[in-house]
């Protein structure tokens, strides 16, 4: 059954997120990640360290240039070369650090959501299941990217922040000391401290308030970036069937529909970037004047020397860069968040999947492997991801060695088919799985993974695994010997091979790879009938004592076959004729 998705709140999608990532510091590499982030902390500490040594060195270099003494200022200048030198060291290495760390953090986070994409065909299940998991891809190779890096990112740049607030803080206070409001004894302590607070508490206010839509208008537009991205793809994948069919206009106007929602949500992106960066654009250019003008009155009076004056603005455009993190790192926090959301909620449907799987099994088809060598289907049922039953009360047996003909209803006995092979967990009752090596499958169109021909045909096998004359003679037995001398060659087989051809390099797998049971799902639905005779012919021939299952809606191919499995899905009868001898259904 589907379950709608369920609205999030946003502090508990944050802890999900959380208890979805943190686990990668208590990994298998869990001291190297730990060492890592220590060198990273320590390296911000260092880079903390000559942000403070600068203040103080422009101090040093305004009140040598004030009392023009040329001697205190080749002091400055030397000093400066050692705080250049470290500064350029120290910058680098905590770069390389930072991105070893996106890289790792990146890598064992895409291995934990694929390996929970691709599992008891999760990828494909998900398809058929209701919630926000569109473009599982582009979640997994893009906004696992944006959350990783962002993060660290940001991460590092609030410990940086909150590390120059707390020693800027006290630099201020020092330097600025105390401001005597005129025709009063009002003494008012750290007021430029005051000001730093007042300055960058107006200026993150502001830039909330006007950067409220972003993370929104953010969200939408990855959404749409994403729906374009796959829409090209797709219509790669397809290509020849396009062409053949000349609907490259349709795609095209296909691809300029999803463009122009493409750009409706990069202008309202822009609208919410448009306060906020006007509103910034003013903050940043006021705050280097904004401390001189306010205490210039006190450096005319002679109260602070020229050097203390340059170093407490420094200090108070430090403190209040600082203080302005939050306004000055929206936009990523949006980006961040909005790539968050994605990869959680595909995570979060994924889990759910894997919670079905462990329900009671009155909920589901039971899909277990029994110690004897048959296939027994019993008391099943299936029904689609909504509910609607497709079949039921459905009990065979399949003995070793036998040939089944399966046809009916395509919707049945195609769902047959997945829920043999796992695909299919909707419905209720039993499916016992022979004793042994598990069943081989072929579809209707063969998965041809991109490489050499040498491992498509290997395939899930890895490419050595198989002798060359072996390969050669499947080959020759599925009618492509033509093939074999591009068995080295590495191109997309998919796109380059017609369907018939595809459809007899699957079969060529089962005559390279032998199983002990096979399940057909029209692997020869593009064959003329004296091809699909032929390889019926060889099936039996090379493959005498496998067991065979095969769907076909093709006439006359009774005689390939001992029983016939006639599944129908009818409103009075479910199915019928279920292991009928061939005969008693009338043979040809």
């Amino acid at each position: 059954m589907i379950r709608r998705a369920e609205t999030r709140q946003p502090s508990r999608s944050r802890w999900q997120f959380l208890r979805l990532v943190m686990p990668y510091w208590n990994s298998a590499q869990k001291w190297k990640a730990r060492g890592f982030t220590l060198a990273l902390l320590l390296l911000t500490l260092a880079q903390v360290g000559l942000v403070i040594w600068m203040n103080y060195w422009n101090r040093a270099l305004f009140d040598a240039l004030e009392a023009k003494s040329l001697s205190r200022l080749m002091v400055q200048i030397a000093t400066f070369v050692v705080i250049l030198l470290l500064t350029m060291g120290i910058t680098a290495l905590h770069m390389q650090v930072k991105r070893w760390l996106q890289l790792d953090w990146r890598k064992w986070l895409t291995a934990k959501v694929l390996d929970q994409w691709m599992t008891h065909g999760h990828h494909y299940q998900l398809q058929l299941t209701e919630g926000e998991h569109d473009n599982p891809d582009g979640r997994i190779a893009e906004d696992i990217h944006v959350v990783t890096e962002s993060t660290i990112s940001l991460t590092h740049s609030l410990v940086y922040s909150l590390l120059i607030f707390g020693s800027f803080v006290d630099i201020l206070l020092r330097v600025t000391g105390s401001l005597n409001v005129p025709g009063t004894a009002l003494l008012v302590p750290g007021y430029m401290v005051i000001l730093a607070f007042a300055y960058a508490g107006a200026g993150t206010l502001f830039g909330m308030l006007l950067g409220r839509p972003l993370v929104k208008a953010t969200n939408k537009l990855q959404t749409a970036e994403a729906n374009f991205r796959f829409g090209l793809a797709h219509a790669r994948e397809s290509s020849e069937a396009i062409a053949l069919m000349q609907g490259e206009e349709i795609e095209r106007k296909s691809s300029a529909t999803s463009f122009a929602e493409l750009g409706r949500r990069w202008y309202r992106q822009t609208r919410a970037y448009l306060g906020i960066v006007s509103f910034s654009s003013g903050y940043g250019v006021l705050l280097p004047v904004f401390p001189i003008l306010v205490m210039a009155p006190q450096y005319i009076a002679a109260s602070i020397t020229l050097g203390v004056l340059m170093q407490a603005a420094q200090a108070f455009h430090q403190l209040t860069s600082a203080l302005s993190w939050p306004i000055d790192n929206l936009a990523e926090l949006a980006r961040c968040r909005a790539s968050a959301d994605r990869v959680m909620s595909l995570y979060s449907d994924l889990q759910r999947l894997e919670e079905q799987a462990a329900e009671p099994q009155d909920h589901r088809i039971s899909l277990a492997k029994s110690n004897q060598s048959e296939l027994v289907l019993r008391d099943l049922c299936i029904s689609n991801p909504d509910g609607k039953i497709l079949i039921q009360g459905l009990n065979v047996a399949i003995q070793r060695g036998e040939r089944v003909l399966i046809s009916g209803d395509p919707a049945v006995t195609i769902g047959l088919f997945k829920v043999v092979a796992g695909l299919w967990p909707w419905g209720h009752g039993e499916v016992w799985l022979p004793a042994g090596p598990a069943i081989c499958f072929l579809p209707q169109r063969p998965f041809l993974p991109l490489g050499s021909l040498k491992a498509a045909l290997s395939y899930p096998q890895p490419a050595g695994t198989f002798p060359a004359s072996a390969m050669q003679h499947a080959l020759e037995c599925a009618g492509v010997g033509w093939l074999a001398a591009r068995l080295e060659e590495v191109d997309n087989w998919q796109s380059v091979l017609p369907l018939r051809a595809q459809q007899r390099l699957g079969i060529a797998r089962l005559f390279l790879q032998r199983p002990s049971w096979v399940f057909i799902e029209e692997a020869t639905s593009a064959f003329e009938p004296k091809g699909e005779e032929y390889l019926m012919d060889m099936l039996h021939r090379e493959l005498p004592d496998s067991t065979l299952l095969a769907i076909s809606f093709h006439a006359g191919h009774e005689r390939h076959y001992q029983r016939k499995l006639l599944l129908n899905h009818l409103p009075q009868e479910q199915f019928s004729s279920y292991g009928t001898p061939l005969r008693a259904l009338g043979e040809n």
